[in-house]
């Protein structure tokens, strides 16, 4: 049977071949087809990024650019930086001795485009329409050196602005299962954690009575899931455990939605007899002036974060922040205290809280203020 899935195997892939061919010559029937996936495939990003918080101005992938393509070829050409090969494919000299012992294919033997044909004339005629101060990829590792190549070319067509194009690589999740088997759908593993959320939840003593526990459910779990995903160097690889990713305690998500869950019923607690008028100097305890001291690197933080375009940094700080806001909270009574020494350290949790609740945002998550 094997030569027969094999021969199978060659077929499909000469069928995707000529589908591919006619796409690229703009055949009436089979752009159409392409259209109508291309429309389902959107509906259905659309509708996943939106439980993420996410949305996206603009969808045009690199099959956006098969036209233009053709443009960037005989750019190459006129630039002198097209070869021919002996099995008649086009590519791109990236050697440094220029023995094409390293190069790039920028056209198969049919005439056809490739991935990174579309994708140079995708950066050229964003930087034309937007004038980017950076463009930033965001793909998995494994394209690392298709990246590389990108600005590479680009630089030998004479672009200096490939110098603002940076890639930014994120590693596998290993281990992920959900009860519906192998196969993981982003939208099952939302579900999942949602639905294992609202379980903890009906089963903690701690638990209050929600307005609505579905939709608290899915802010909590996706905090879970974020914070499991961004704790390490985006490119590492990880073992997913739900047990781990769920903890209420811990350096997890649902320990910051906690902490923030916490640190706002307290200032609920205390609205209508909060003052504008704050003597800092009652702060004098060490659990405060780690507090205080926190706060002030958040700034320092954020910049770090931006410079090297990784999440850990903010996702390290607020872990810590909630630790010490905990501590803070257990040892610096606000109930019973003199009330200028009350109203600091109000002030204290609630700068605390703010923080807390921005850098969340900034990740992705919603804060919940019950839980």
């Amino acid at each position: 049977s094997k030569p027969l899935l094999w021969k199978e195997d060659e077929n499909i892939k000469k069928l995707a071949q000529d589908f591919f061919r006619k796409l690229e010559a703009r055949d009436q029937q089979t752009l159409s087809m392409w259209q109508r996936f291309r429309d389902f495939s959107i509906e259905e990003y659309v509708r996943i990024y939106k439980r993420l918080g996410v949305h996206f101005d603009e969808y045009s992938g690199e099959s956006f650019y098969q036209e233009k393509s053709q443009e960037v070829l005989k750019m190459l050409d006129a630039k002198g930086l097209l070869q021919k090969t002996i099995k008649g494919t086009r590519v791109v000299d990236l050697s440094e001795k220029r023995d094409l012992s390293l190069s790039s294919t920028v056209m198969r033997s049919d005439g056809t485009s490739l991935y990174i044909t579309r994708d140079l004339a995708a950066a050229i005629d964003r930087m034309q329409k937007y004038n980017c101060d950076t463009m930033i990829y965001v793909t998995d590792k494994s394209q690392h050196t298709h990246f590389e190549q990108l600005f590479q070319i680009l630089k030998l067509m004479g672009y200096q602005w490939a110098e603002r194009c940076q890639h930014v690589s994120f590693g596998l999740v290993q281990g992920m299962k959900t009860r519906k088997g192998e196969v993981v759908f982003l939208e099952d593993v939302l579900n999942e954690a949602r639905s294992r959320m609202l379980q903890n939840m009906a089963s903690a003593k701690t638990s209050k009575e929600l307005e609505n526990p579905l939709e608290t459910a899915e802010k909590i779990g996706l905090a879970a899931l974020i914070i499991q995903d961004f704790k390490g160097l985006l490119s590492s690889d990880y073992q997913f455990s739900w047990d781990r990713v769920l903890q209420s305690r811990g350096d997890t998500g649902v320990f910051l939605q906690y902490t923030h869950a916490r640190l706002h019923s307290l200032e609920q607690m205390y609205r209508n007899g909060q003052s504008t008028d704050i003597n800092t100097a009652c702060l004098q305890d060490p659990q405060a002036i780690s507090v205080l001291q926190h706060l002030l690197r958040y700034d320092e933080v954020l910049y770090k974060s931006s410079e090297d375009l990784q999440p850990k940094h903010i996702v390290s700080y607020l872990l810590m922040l909630s630790h010490l806001a905990a501590v803070a909270h257990k040892t610096l009574p606000v109930k019973g205290s003199a009330p200028e020494l009350a109203q600091a350290r109000l002030r204290l949790f609630q700068a605390a809280r703010s923080v807390l609740a921005n850098g969340m945002k900034l990740l992705g998550i919603m804060p919940v203020t019950q839980m």
